[in-house]
């Protein structure tokens, strides 16, 4: 029995213990209400923070139109057998749900008809790093798996169909070097996303140039996944915004002739508006069909053909002029005052000067001509001797006036500036001094000097309009999208790209008009070398032109023709040149006719329109 003492003892340690005790619990049901209440809203958002996972969902990419609303590119849905992991998730190491996974797969194979394209490494990755998306098994499917996957869907579980949007091209390659095409979009790193649902990205062409107007804006989702990254749940959503549709000023109808008389060679062919600088077609060949480009054999087999179909030669491709330059240096000489209409010089088939001697392509000689005459029938003697008299800085500074030398601006990537060579020029590359047969090389439009079809055109398109010289507009306008609360809609008024005029040449109408009616005798006349693009449905002016390239003894020519088209009041321009070609006016000219043809052909039928619809619009 314990005496008093110790029992007193013994109650004070109880006591004591039970203080502990209490206290103890006090601080824990403190701790407690502190996380739990008073720290509550911090918590939940470091949790929210960890399970949270923002999704970036692109947007409907906009459609591409011909000036008409043809349309050129625009999206349709790819259907895909779309496996949701999370759905199939197995309890253990995540080899377990990698092997469920497969068996699925390995089960949709074997009702759809078809070969696996996933393998396990695959699966794996997508449960290490996407787990939280669909896992796509296969894409494109056609009528033939659908209807078997209509069959057997609800004895599968965790799988469903998934439309993934795709770019297409319904004229097929029509426009192609044009439209360009479109690759996949890489994560932006400062994008404050998780995942990212595969997008589109224009690459090439005006895909590319207009990517920010045709791309939209993205919207995103909130998903909630657990520890190991398996989605739980959606929490919220915001729509994307579609992309604008873009109008160009291209006329389907032209482009198809143009890449038509093409077929089979290697060259290049603009047309232009003269009145507005608008691109009614512009054409490279050879061409590829942009739905192929998906298909990296294919790429490759088209990145490593000789013939470049991948290659812009309208924009990227470089050549000597030939004689389309001789209008041009015939102007600077009459703008110069260094020689007049009448200004005659003798051409026996060739011209010499120190050790050069240079053939005229008539060998009996053109004899004594005038300034018209001398383009009428594209004399090289006549416009050595007339190079000479004008001098060739001259000659270089209307050049560059006109944008020679420089690129022309159009909304195409890769283009080409040209190359305007001088005596600097000269003295850096050779190391050598200018001479009087470089002078004489360049007043035929060959040597060093280097042009694009596009530049050409744009010529063409001065000699046409009186000297007016625009910036090539390719596109027309932008068919916007504006949001309204949750709602996305088109609207219904446009905004129009303007034209955009660089300068104007200082070509007085006496001179310009001597230069004009030189050009349509190269066409209309019996003897001009320009006849073979003769139509009956309006006089045209031209100037043919061919500038030999290659190794000596296996020599090659280019050939050209620029045209304007009615001469009196010229609606068309246009440049075009034939790699490989006899000449130009033997192999150049007649497709240039069949193209002008059926330009006619179309606004005889009245289905061409006359002013844009667009800016009357607006």
């Amino acid at each position: 029995m314990l005496s008093a003492d110790a029992f007193d003892r013994e109650l004070q340690r109880v006591r004591l213990m039970l203080g502990l005790m209490l206290a103890t619990m006090g601080v824990l049901v403190g701790a407690l209400w502190r996380v739990q209440v008073a720290q509550s809203a911090v918590y939940r958002r470091s949790l929210d923070q960890q399970s949270m996972r923002r999704v970036r969902v692109p947007a409907a990419r906009g459609s591409i139109l011909d000036r008409y609303g043809v349309v050129l590119a625009e999206n349709k849905p790819s259907y895909c057998i779309a496996i949701y992991v999370e759905e199939l998730r197995q309890g253990g190491r995540a080899s377990n749900t990698v092997n469920k996974v497969e068996a699925v797969v390995d089960e949709l194979a074997r009702v759809l008809g078809v070969k696996r394209r996933l393998t396990r490494e695959d699966i794996a990755r997508h449960i290490a790093k996407r787990c939280a998306l669909p896992l796509l098994a296969w894409r494109d499917l056609d009528e033939v798996m659908m209807a078997r996957w209509a069959e057997k869907k609800s004895s599968i579980p965790g799988v469903d169909i998934y439309a993934e949007p795709v770019r297409v091209y319904p004229q097929g390659s029509l426009a192609a070097h044009l439209l360009g095409y479109v690759g996949r979009q890489e994560p932006d790193p400062d994008d404050p996303y998780h995942f990212y649902i595969p997008d589109m990205q224009g690459k090439t062409g005006v895909e590319q140039a207009m990517n920010d107007r045709l791309a939209g804006v993205a919207g995103g989702l909130l998903i909630r996944v657990d520890a190991l990254g398996f989605k739980h749940a959606q929490e919220a959503q915001r729509e994307p915004a579609p992309g604008d549709n873009v109008v160009l000023t291209i006329d389907a109808r032209i482009q198809a002739k143009a890449e038509e008389v093409l077929e089979g060679v290697k060259g290049a062919v603009v047309v232009i508006d003269p009145r507005k600088g608008d691109v009614l077609a512009l054409a490279s060949a050879p061409t590829y069909d942009p739905r192929d480009i998906k298909w990296a054999t294919e790429f490759k087999r088209l990145s490593e053909d000789p013939d470049k179909p991948l290659f812009n030669r309208a924009v990227s491709g470089l050549y000597p002029p030939g004689s389309t330059f001789k209008p041009l240096v015939a102007l600077a000489a009459l703008e110069s005052g260094t020689a007049s209409p009448s200004t005659g010089f003798d051409c026996p088939g060739f011209f010499e000067i120190g050790g050069l001697r240079i053939n005229c392509w008539y060998r009996p000689g053109h004899g004594v001509l005038n300034l018209r005459q001398a383009i009428a029938q594209s004399c090289n003697s006549y416009f050595c001797q007339l190079g000479l008299q004008c001098g060739y800085e001259r000659i270089l500074r209307m050049a560059s006036q006109l944008g020679l030398g420089q690129v022309t601006g159009i909304e195409l990537s890769a283009e080409a500036a040209g190359l305007l060579p001088d005596s600097q020029w000269k003295e850096r590359v050779y190391g050598d001094v200018w001479r009087s047969g470089d002078t004489c090389n360049l007043a035929i439009g060959q040597g060093a000097l280097l042009v694009t079809p596009l530049q050409m055109a744009v010529f063409a398109a001065a000699l046409a309009n009186g000297g007016f010289v625009y910036r090539p507009r390719l596109v027309l306008a932008t068919l916007p999208y504006e949001r309204d609360g949750a709602a996305v809609h088109q609207l219904r008024t446009v905004r129009v790209v303007p034209g955009e005029l660089r300068g104007r040449m200082p070509w007085h109408a006496p001179a310009l008009a001597v230069v004009r009616q030189g050009m349509e005798d190269a066409v209309e006349s019996e003897t001009g070398v320009g006849r073979r693009a003769r139509i009956a449905a309006a006089r045209m002016a031209g100037k043919t032109g061919t500038a030999e390239y290659g190794p000596r003894g296996r020599r090659k020519k280019y050939g050209w023709m620029i045209a304007y088209a009615p001469a009196e009041q010229p609606r068309y321009a246009v440049a075009m040149v034939v790699e490989e070609a006899e000449s130009g006016g033997t192999t150049t000219a007649p497709k240039l006719k069949e193209l002008m043809e059926k330009i006619f052909e179309l606004e005889n039928a009245g289905v061409l329109q006359t002013e844009d619809s667009y800016e009357q619009a607006e």
